[in-house]
């Protein structure tokens, strides 16, 4: 019945190309969106009828970029992905719906690759039930249907089909045998033509990674791989948690590193691992958003996902909130015992791509504040249901970041010093960390100062410690589940953490934040403010929805010191500060997470230093109250703001006796016995 659906719809498609029923602004959207799903059918037949593996790969570049040149940047304005174009051809009332309806469809050029026709059959059938709407009330009297009769299309579309999607994406997370990347991963990299077969635009910068890896040596490529899976394994030991109880891990990358994932994926068998690998979300079933957490290709234009990103605005309600959390539940329930020996992600982040400026669009569709209340409620409901069949006491992750050519003309030797700084000698660091924790264990509070425009004067209250002999609070963090090396980090106290977090220039999530300022009462964000835009309410809402992800406040979850200055001297020396991921970038220089701690969900671990002290800061006032049942105990978010060394004035511990103990001043570290780490700092301070 469903091939027969497929056949059906596909032959509708085609004939609307050619139709003239509705008025000429309308026909012409329905044409060039039947002409784009056109060429999808035809893609599929390339695909299911093998074609895909004989042709050259000039063909498969031709291919892939005719399915992705519409919404690239030199043709975006003129596509109805941009809703600021769309709503100019079609009017307000329509522009906005017919964008999302664009954009959802588009969701389909994956599940052509993958042969998922179900996945296909849905989205074609949602094309022709919206057009069927217009032709039926252009018979009928010569108008448009009123458009809440087509969101109630798709608010249909989504609650009949978020079952079905909910449970797929948890089977490609837990079950290996969803192994359609895996299978491309394993098979043939002789040359980069495999790239074209996953369904991702595919660009030089992903050709150009996988050449550079293909030139390395097999001894730097294995230790690549090496560092990420010893990584993984190392975050369960020191987290005091058991990795033979695991069977599963899921391998999160970007494309170009297909043969440092393929040495990955033999070392996690050796350690008792099967991998999964699964695809990031690209429609609205699957959850689309700015980020991207699965494997990925080429980002074909930034813009056009912070368009989208809030698309479900245009349907979402309380009911449809609970539908998909009973979609969830069921998928979990169905893979529960796949679920109970899941170990976490293991994820290789990419950077270096030029930053983009992105513009707040009106015609855009965007969530209501009751709206994101609901995420709010959702994120948190779906928090806990993940923690009750992944337990979070009993998993880990782990996450390395690597340039990619984009970064410039240096793109080898940035490459070259990332697999240094990503290699580091972890006993030297952990030495010189444990001086500074020993010292920071004396205080009550620790003071940090900007310098040099930055504004930053904050006040960071510390656990007391019943028992110094066996207790601390930083955790000595080396090469483990945050590569590379170089950081003690804590939990902060919120009550009586209080002042303001300043940073003239910041890239969070791949989205810049000029001058970005966050003040704190008691440990919570009791106002904020950035300068990307001209109006104090654009650019509260776009902190808002950004980095406080629609929660009117967040606790400041972990406060770290960053000792790489390896990796800091590096970025400025090849000038890529600002496309350096947070993960290497939150280790050069002192940073500040907003959301949950470090510990989410794993409080009850308790976990040690390399010295045998017990690292007792894993709670907060928010995290504490989970033994109450509240919901409000965890945000399920994390977010790090560093401040660069250079705009570091002042790091000192207070302590009970109101001694000021300075750490760093002035960019560099003070305290003795951490010298060696100022060292690098020579070439540039």
């Amino acid at each position: 019945m469903v091939e027969e659906r497929f056949l059906l719809a596909r032959e509708r498609v085609r004939e609307i190309k050619g139709e003239s029923v509705l008025q000429p602004e309308f026909q012409a959207y329905f044409s060039k969106v039947a002409a784009f799903l056109d060429m999808l059918c035809e893609t599929w037949d390339f695909v299911a009828g093998g074609e895909i593996e004989k042709c050259s790969i000039e063909e498969l570049r031709e291919r892939n970029y005719k399915l992705y040149e519409d919404i690239l940047p030199g043709h975006y304005e003129e596509s109805y992905g941009d809703p600021v174009y769309s709503t100019q051809r079609l009017g307000e009332t329509y522009g906005s719906f017919l964008s999302f309806l664009y954009a959802e469809l588009r969701s389909l050029i994956p599940f052509v690759y993958e042969l998922k026709l179900e996945e296909a059959v849905i989205r074609l059938e949602l094309f022709l039930e919206v057009y069927g709407a217009f032709c039926c009330q252009q018979e009928e009297n010569g108008e448009q249907p009123d458009v809440e009769a087509l969101k109630e299309i798709v608010y249909w579309y989504v609650s009949d089909y978020t079952k079905d999607a909910a449970r797929e994406k948890i089977k490609q997370m837990l079950d290996p045998g969803a192994d359609f990347a895996l299978k491309i991963i394993q098979g043939d990299l002789s040359d980069p033509r495999y790239l074209y077969y996953f369904g991702e635009y595919v660009t030089d910068n992903q050709i150009e990674t996988y050449r550079h890896l293909r030139s390395l040596p097999e001894e730097t490529l294995q230790k690549m791989a090496d560092t990420y899976t010893e990584g993984y394994r190392i975050g369960f030991l020191v987290g005091n948690k058991d990795i033979s109880k695991k069977k599963t891990v899921n391998i999160r990358y970007c494309l170009g590193f297909e043969p440092m994932i393929r040495k990955a994926v033999e070392n996690f068998e050796k350690m008792g691992l099967s991998s999964t690998i699964y695809r990031a979300s690209f429609g609205l079933l699957q959850g689309r958003g700015m980020n991207r957490n699965g494997y990925y290709g080429a980002i074909p234009n930034k813009q056009y996902d912070f368009d989208h990103k809030d698309d479900q605005g245009l349907i979402l309600d309380k009911k449809l909130i609970q539908v998909r959390l009973e979609a969830l539940k069921e998928g979990y329930e169905a893979y529960k015992e796949e679920a109970a020996v899941f170990g976490g992600p293991a994820v290789a982040e990419v950077f270096g791509e030029a930053p983009a400026e992105l513009k707040e669009k009106n015609q855009a569709v965007h969530l209501s504040k009751a709206q994101q209340k609901l995420i709010v409620e959702y994120m948190t409901a779906a928090g806990e249901l993940q923690n009750q069949y992944i337990k979070g006491e009993e998993r880990s992750f782990t996450i390395i970041a690597f340039p990619t050519p984009e970064i410039g003309k240096d793109f080898p030797a940035i490459f070259d010093q990332v697999i240094r700084i990503n290699t580091l000698d972890y006993k030297l660091y952990q030495r010189i960390q444990q001086i500074i924790i020993d010292t920071l264990d004396q205080g009550k509070y620790v003071l940090v100062k900007g310098m040099k425009g930055n504004r930053t004067n904050l006040k960071v209250m510390l656990h007391t410690l019943t028992d110094p002999k066996k207790q601390t609070n930083f955790e000595n963090c080396v090469a483990d589940v945050n590569i590379p090396v170089g950081e003690v980090f804590t939990s902060p106290v919120l009550t009586g953490t209080e002042g303001t977090l300043h940073v003239s220039r910041v890239y969070l999530q791949e989205l810049e934040y000029k001058d970005l300022s966050i003040t704190f009462q008691d440990g919570m964000v009791a106002d904020y403010h950035c300068s990307n835009f001209s109006s104090k309410e654009e650019n509260r809402k776009y902190i808002q929805d950004n980095v406080l992800y629609h929660h009117d406040t967040l606790p400041l979850g972990e406060f770290a010191i960053g000792t790489n200055t390896t990796a800091f001297v590096a970025a400025r020396k090849y000038g890529i500060e600002d496309k350096l991921p947070i993960l290497i970038a939150e280790k050069t220089g002192p940073h500040f997470a907003l959301g949950d701690t470090c510990y989410s969900h794993a409080e009850e671990v308790a976990v040690y230093n390399p010295d045998g002290k017990e690292i007792i800061a894993r709670d907060n006032a928010c995290s504490i109250k989970r033994k109450e049942g509240d919901p409000q105990a965890y945000f399920n978010c994390h977010t790090d703001i560093t401040i660069p060394y250079d705009e570091l004035g002042e790091v000192s511990v207070v302590t009970g006796e109101d001694r000021v103990i300075p750490i760093i001043e002035e960019g560099r570290f003070v305290l003795p016995g951490c010298e060696e780490l100022n060292a690098p700092l020579e070439e540039i301070l």
